[in-house]
């Protein structure tokens, strides 16, 4: 697949999200390994264009008017592994949200937590002749951004221009209405495998509804859970889900990196299930009603009752705290060192707010906050998304931070570059990622 295709591809998204956001309803779906939730939007209006800033704002515009939750069936490590599995898990919540909303949802936007995700940053060049920078400057500078395609196996999920310069003016959100002689533009581009996105779009077409979107779960579930100073001065959000850690860096309101760990909730509930002999099922259970990664003296004696789990009593039916810990901690301090390892690598320390949010489904075991904190060196707060208009409160908990920030950027998305860019057009140079939080801690 050539860049021809890819901007048809994504074009074709974008005009089928504008269809259902002048119609009024539009529905996101969060794809995760162990649970898929899909909620309904109805917006009060018209949407008018994206934003340049990524503006939360839009979610004042809209309310949630539907939402459905199940079981993922046909997911492994954030990735469709059965594509009529996960098409059936898709149907199901789907027609339980339409059915709660009373409305008919012709599209859809989904987020994936998997896919194997990586960041690349890209430099675009233009001369202006000190004229006043107008929209096409900006498609001209970004067009001129040396964008090598992925490859065959990859294709580009996000594409943001992140920072824009105007002669020795840096740091521009939106350079519209600056004059100058030299208009510089960054591009972080975030590519997936391409048949995770081949997948998802033929479970939507089993589902009879138009792709209007794809998001990495890592960006949205950033969006929905740091507060705006987090998004500005420079912060990563950590979403410890069931079959992948997303981990994503922001930085002035923008993504600047994203990547996905496959390591995460399900293997502690397998080492659970491992140690004590009991199904997948009892030791999720145990991992939720007694789990922690602190163990004290008191849970040497606190008894966990396995039998009222399981169905079944017999002489060893229980099992203490202190031993569930035991077995919890080793896992979660392996997601834990891959964070730090990921951050490191990605020079995170170099931003001046380098803070870390905890959110997702296996993000709230006891004492993991200040396991964090110890382990990962930095500050760190456990995180829930913010509450969306409409939403039940039962239903806006760290598991459904994914979904939150899915239905914020389809309100309101960011710009990407298959907007404005042609890429016959390209001539410039590339950065690696590792390095442009150097780069941006000296020039901004």
């Amino acid at each position: 697949m050539g860049f021809d295709d890819t901007l048809r591809i994504h074009r074709a998204m974008r005009e089928q999200r504008a269809d259902a956001l002048e119609r009024g309803i539009l529905a996101v779906l969060d794809l995760g390994t162990t649970k898929t939730s899909c909620l309904v939007l109805e917006f009060k209006e018209r949407q008018n264009g994206f934003a340049m800033n990524g503006a939360r704002a839009g979610r004042s515009n809209f309310r949630v008017i539907g939402v459905a939750s199940a079981k993922s069936r046909g997911l492994r490590f954030g990735e469709i592994d059965s594509i009529a599995e996960a098409s059936g898990t898709i149907r199901t919540v789907l027609t339980k949200a339409q059915k709660q909303a009373g409305e008919r949802v012709d599209h859809l936007v989904v987020c994936f937590s998997g896919a194997r995700p990586e960041s690349s940053v890209h430099l675009g060049k233009v001369e202006l002749g000190e004229s006043q920078i107008e929209e096409t400057d900006i498609a001209r500078v970004l067009a001129a951004c040396d964008v090598p395609h992925p490859g065959g196996v990859r294709e580009a999920i996000h594409a943001q221009p992140v920072n824009f310069s105007v002669d020795h003016r840096t740091g521009l959100l939106d350079p519209r209405g600056h004059r100058g002689n030299l208009l510089t533009a960054d591009l972080h581009m975030l590519s997936v495998d391409r048949h995770m996105l081949e997948h998802v779009s033929e479970c939507a077409d089993d589902c009879r509804v138009e792709l209007a979107g794809v998001a990495s779960a890592a960006y949205v579930s950033g969006i929905s859970s740091l507060v705006e100073d987090e998004q500005e001065l420079g912060a990563a959000c950590v979403d410890i889900g069931g079959g992948v850690t997303g981990v994503s860096i922001f930085f002035r309101k923008h993504m600047l990196f994203a990547e996905a760990i496959p390591v995460a909730g399900n293997d502690v509930t397998s080492d659970i299930s491992s140690a004590f002999s009991v199904s997948t099922r009892v030791a999720e259970r145990l991992k939720v009603k007694y789990g922690g990664v602190k163990a004290t003296s008191r849970d040497d004696l606190k008894q966990c009752h396995v039998a009222e789990m399981n169905g079944w009593a017999g002489p060893e039916s229980r099992i203490t705290r202190a031993q569930l810990i035991a077995v919890i901690k080793p896992r979660v301090e392996e997601i834990l060192e891959h964070v730090k390892a990921t951050l490191d690598c990605s020079e995170f320390d170099k931003l001046d707010g380098n803070s870390v949010v905890l959110t997702g489904g296996s993000s709230a075991l006891p004492g993991l906050e200040e396991l964090a904190k110890e382990m990962l060196g930095r500050h760190v707060r456990f995180g829930r998304p913010i509450r969306l208009p409409g939403i039940p409160v039962e239903l806006s908990g760290p598991e459904y931070s994914s979904a939150a920030g899915l239905s914020l950027l389809a309100a309101q998305p960011q710009d990407e570059w298959w907007d404005f860019a042609d890429p016959k057009n390209a001539a410039a140079s590339s950065r690696p990622v590792g390095k442009i939080f150097s780069w941006i801690r000296n020039n901004w």
